[in-house]
């Protein structure tokens, strides 16, 4: 098992599109939480990608640390990347390692793990990551390609992936709200995705482009989210049929925000082209739920050190020690990722 990177993460996406699965990409915020996506990949045998936000990573280096320079958010993101680098083979998983929605404010975040993926790439001739993802969808499409193409030639030296967003994902996650956001620009145009596809292709075929089909962050109930993969089919049927390709599905296509999307709708955007799912929201309540029900199941020996049903003397070191009841989180936070992953293989 290993690290996946460049040319073999360019050939599992092509696979992925034949065979018709997507990846689970998992936002991490802690060893725990990363020990936990670790495991579900070696238990499902599988590939699994492990991203961290510009939040996450900060929260990896520590909150009371000063961010207005980005520098927790890089440092953090760089000591996960390297705790998995460390790591992985005892858990005998493939893994990718990526970063989540940069946003144009936050882009001296990622240069700032670029700068340390050239050292890392120097002294190990691999990778620290094997993408990064630019959000620069709320700018307008000149900007948001002409600056990809300028990632994605720093990225390419280093064989690395990027990830780019054409058309907003709505909802709010990571301190970015989209809520407000125009109902029509949740959906994306086909000629907006060719534009893209053609031009980042002049430079390398290593990217991803997750087109926005009435995606969302966020937790919304059945119903009130309105998704139309069909947006999908159509980008790829314009592109192939504009270049006179014999691939019906020339772009690999990421699927943000899948809050309220059902197994029907997961199913039918990766039969349209989509190698990657984005799992954020679902798995932080499935950690917390762990932890909820452990209270709930001990709680007459979490109120003290000592004294519980079983005597007044009595310790409860055991219950309260956070190794018990984050390794309860880690166990509902694998459960969900276990079957969620079920619909996307």
């Amino acid at each position: 098992m290993s690290f996946i990177y460049g040319k073999k993460l360019q050939e599992l996406f092509q696979r992925a599109k034949i065979e018709g699965f997507a990846i689970p990409a998992v936002n991490v915020t802690s060893i725990s939480t990363i020990n936990a996506a670790l495991e579900t990949g070696k238990e499902m045998g599988k590939p699994i990608i492990i991203q961290f936000s510009h939040g996450g990573g900060q929260f990896i280096a520590g909150k009371s640390i000063d961010n207005s320079n980005h520098q927790a958010s890089i440092q953090g993101a760089i000591a996960g990347a390297k705790y998995i680098h460390q790591i992985h083979d005892l858990y005998g998983v493939d893994v990718i390692i990526h970063s989540d929605h940069c946003a144009k404010k936050l882009l001296p975040w990622v240069d700032g793990l670029l700068l340390e993926g050239e050292k890392f790439y120097q002294e190990n001739g691999y990778p620290l990551f094997s993408s990064h993802m630019l959000d620069l969808s709320t700018e307008t499409l000149l900007e948001n390609i002409n600056t990809s193409k300028q990632y994605l030639t720093k990225l390419s030296n280093l064989e690395m992936h990027l990830e780019i967003e054409i058309g907003i994902t709505g909802g709010e996650e990571d301190g970015v709200n989209n809520e407000g956001i125009e109902n029509d620009k949740l959906y994306t145009q086909p000629q907006d995705v060719d534009q893209a596809f053609q031009e980042l292709s002049q430079i390398s075929p290593n990217f991803t482009i997750a087109a926005s089909f009435g995606n969302v962050h966020g937790v919304y109930a059945p119903g009130n989210v309105h998704y139309k993969p069909i947006i999908l089919k159509n980008s790829q049927s314009f592109i192939q049929n504009k270049l006179n390709l014999v691939d019906t599905k020339p772009v690999s296509l990421v699927f943000h925000g899948g809050s309220g999307a059902t197994e029907n709708i997961v199913r039918e955007a990766i039969g349209y082209g989509v190698v990657k799912l984005n799992l954020d929201t679902d798995q932080q309540w499935a950690y917390w739920d762990g932890v909820r029900k452990y209270n709930q199941k001990f709680e007459p020996y979490l109120q003290s050190q000592l004294g519980n049903p079983e005597g007044d003397d009595k310790p409860n070191k055991k219950y309260y020690d956070p190794r018990a009841w984050l390794r309860a989180g880690e166990i509902s936070f694998k459960d969900s990722l276990k079957a969620i992953w079920k619909c996307l293989f």
